[in-house]
């Protein structure tokens, strides 16, 4: 066991960068839960306008219907790879301390937990974009649709 607080502090250092990444993918998952929430709502009124559309119209919005599913899906995996990102970050600020305390070397460890928390981060961020030029292509579909065209 360590013999004083002060040995603590670079460990307290350390764990600086792994909980300000916690806080960011927080912000994150905020994001993607909102926009998790406007993809439920959007597919229930797509839904509910189906029942009573003209065959041109039940076409145009099973294609916007088939765009939504889609974008539930990468962001269903954006949030769970968001969160894989912070639980590898709480990880390896327990391994540190941890280590600290009990006086292990756990380099290989905090490394491999550091990488995998941001190739999960990255991962994250690439379903994010993937929705967001989902979310995208479903906007120039109802301009066409509408007769505004593509912009």
């Amino acid at each position: 066991m360590p013999a004083n607080i002060s040995e603590l502090i670079p460990v307290l250092q350390m764990s600086v960068s792994p909980v300000v990444v916690i806080s960011g993918v927080g912000l994150l998952l905020l994001t993607l839960t909102n926009r998790l929430g406007r993809v439920i709502d959007r597919s229930r009124q797509l839904v509910s306008q189906l029942a009573d559309a003209s065959e041109e119209e039940a076409a145009f919005l099973r294609e916007e219907i088939a765009i939504i599913v889609r974008r539930a899906g990468f962001i269903q995996r954006s949030v769970f790879f968001a969160l894989l990102c912070v639980l590898m970050a709480a990880l390896l600020v327990m391994t540190l301390f941890i280590s600290a305390l009990l006086r292990l070397s756990s380099a290989w460890l905090v490394s491999a937990l550091f990488i995998g928390s941001m190739i999960s981060l990255s991962v994250s961020l690439v379903e994010f974009i993937l929705d967001v030029n989902q979310s995208l292509q479903a906007l120039y579909i109802e301009l066409k649709h509408r007769g505004a065209g593509r912009p």
